[in-house]
């Protein structure tokens, strides 16, 4: 009899060590996701995900967010809110999820500046007329003749 009393008590203390016995999972509640433009990857904070549109099971337990992803746009984030009801299943709000992406902007070139113009240079001085000279006479030539 005193064994079974002390195996009984010992059950009793290590059920009381653990709390999550008592707790129960919510609910798994679907939710809809979709974007503009659609094929974006939507990813929830509590888990589960998909390339919109789609439809993914969520657990209701507490309010969670949704990320869009799609290359060439932004990323969006949205906020799911769960409204809990007594005696039936959470409602998420909203649902479905719809994203409208924004394009998302090239990254701007830095401008160059433009080179400096060299300046002009002042106008060189005209070189002096050349004074019309006469001819050698004949027989004076500076080159010697040719045969």
């Amino acid at each position: 009899m005193r064994v079974v009393l002390i195996v009984a008590a010992g059950l009793s203390l290590a059920g009381c060590s653990s709390t999550d016995f008592f707790k129960s999972t919510p609910p798994q509640v679907t939710l809809q996701l979709d974007s503009t433009p659609p094929g974006a990857d939507a990813t929830t904070s509590v888990g589960p995900g998909c390339k919109t549109p789609c439809s993914v099971q969520v657990p209701a337990g507490e309010n969670f967010t949704v990320t869009y992803a799609l290359a060439k746009y932004q990323p969006a984030t949205m906020e799911v809110t769960v409204v809990k009801q007594s005696g039936a299943d959470p409602i998420l709000d909203p649902n479905p999820v719809v994203a409208e992406l924004q394009p998302a902007t090239p990254p701007k070139k830095p401008k160059r500046k433009p080179h400096p113009k060299p300046k002009a240079a002042a106008p060189a001085a005209q070189p002096a007329p050349a004074a019309t000279a006469s001819p050698p006479p004949a027989g004076l030539s500076p080159f010697p003749p040719v045969r």
